[in-house]
């Protein structure tokens, strides 16, 4: 029943089941990924070489970058490129036009979710239907032309400049000090002054080329303090990350040469199988969810990690070594879980609101992934799911109990 969805593979001899159309897309075009980054990555190292003793951080390589972004995005999307600038350039506007005013914000969150919305029900739409003497330009449509298919990522990136320039004009007094060390939650956090929130500098995040397909997610903020002051990273460590990427896509390979559980799945092949056996297969297609995603997450972290900014790592625990459904959030594309931290639940009251909270975030989620009442169904039932846990917190805190013999087993019931 499945066996036409296997493909030729390279391993022992057998078939792969190569049938995940996300996956494919990264798997298929990982040798010009790869050389794309290592172009990339050889410009700016002769950069770097050639103005060594010239600047006392990277904030000159930001010039280039930006021609470099603009060259990428448009051999990706072709003409489409110009869709995707003119709504960089209008959040852009608002952002700077309402600087500390109020709008700003309802403004932002209103203009990128409708953005979303209409790229949905317009699949990214056609210059042809907009004149029918501009319909030559979508011919031109570069090697990715379902730009709005990844725009949701570029989303997140918009809000980030718009809030971080909001909050720095809002509190001017604070923008700008000089601190003597930065961690993750610092670069997050402490401001720039106003000249660092520039038209240049807002292109070359929002395009950055090793986050700009997939991610990981990086705030505004912390992405100009890595330029400001940049990280040092030790060669040794970058080189291990990337030995890991290697063992993580070779376990995916082996995965999908010798168990064929997606191509099962999407065949509903296991008529005859029993409880324990289905159980397996969606066990498997859930490990095969959390590699798909953790395998190009790692490639283009490691992609930003040898152009020396340092993201959020996105998956920091195994799918199946979690005993908190917060927990399993937290480590869950963990970049998004910092940017929805930042973002939506601190400013709509944290722990004050904290079921509400929980309601509006899963539901953004839901969205946000696709607009879908099944995928918003989705959101509110995992809301429902974590009720448990968030009564057992407030009765049970681990502040005052976590010394108790018996805590642990309450955290074993996954409560």
């Amino acid at each position: 029943m499945y066996a036409r969805r296997l493909s030729e593979g390279w391993l022992h001899g057998r078939m792969v089941d190569n049938s995940d159309a996300q996956y494919r897309s990264f798997r298929s075009n990982l040798g010009l990924l790869s050389l794309a980054a290592f172009g990339y990555l050889i410009v700016n190292y002769i950069r770097r070489i050639l103005s060594a003793n010239s600047f006392a951080n990277n904030l000159y390589l930001i010039p280039a970058n930006v021609v470099i972004s603009l060259a990428v995005v448009i051999a990706l999307h072709g003409a489409s490129s110009l869709k995707i600038l003119f709504i960089i350039i209008i959040n852009f506007l608002i952002a700077t036009k309402c600087g500390s005013s109020q709008i700003g914000p309802l403004l932002t969150w209103v203009f990128n979710g409708l953005v979303l919305f209409l790229n949905e029900k317009y699949h990214g739409y056609f210059f042809g239907s907009l004149s029918q003497s501009l319909e030559f330009l979508d011919g031109f449509s570069g090697v990715y032309p379902r730009w709005h298919v990844i725009f949701n990522i570029t989303m997140l990136r918009l809000i980030s400049f718009n809030m971080d320039y909001y909050w720095a004009c809002k509190s001017p007094e604070t923008a700008d000090p000089t601190p003597t060390t930065l961690n993750e939650k610092h670069r997050t956090s402490l401001p720039h002054s106003d000249e660092f929130y520039s038209l240049m500098n807002y292109v070359a995040y929002i395009l950055y080329p090793p986050l700009y397909i997939a991610g990981p997610i990086i705030t505004f903020n912390d992405f100009m303090w890595q330029h400001r002051k940049p990280l040092f990273m030790r060669t040794r460590d970058n080189v291990m990350y990337l030995v890991r990427f290697v063992f993580c896509y070779l376990v995916m390979e082996y995965i999908l040469h010798f168990m064929y559980v997606v191509a099962i799945k999407d065949r509903k092949a296991w008529l005859g199988d029993s409880p324990a056996e289905i159980a397996m297969i969606g066990f498997w297609n859930l490990i095969i969810v959390w590699l798909k995603l953790l395998i190009p997450w790692r490639f283009f972290r490691a992609w930003a990690l040898l152009d020396g900014i340092d993201p959020p790592e996105n998956m920091v625990r195994c799918m199946a070594n979690n005993y908190s459904a917060f927990g399993f959030w937290r480590s869950w594309h963990r970049s998004y879980n910092l940017w929805i931290i930042r973002y939506i639940y601190i400013p709509l009251g944290g722990t004050k609101n904290v079921f509400l909270n929980t309601v509006l975030i899963f539901s953004f989620v839901a969205l946000w992934h696709d607009l879908t009442f099944k995928l918003l169904a989705w959101g509110w039932l995992i809301s429902l799911f974590v009720v448990p846990e968030l009564l057992a917190s407030y009765a049970l805190p681990a502040s005052k109990y976590d010394k108790q013999p018996w805590y642990r087993h309450r955290i074993w019931l996954g409560l």
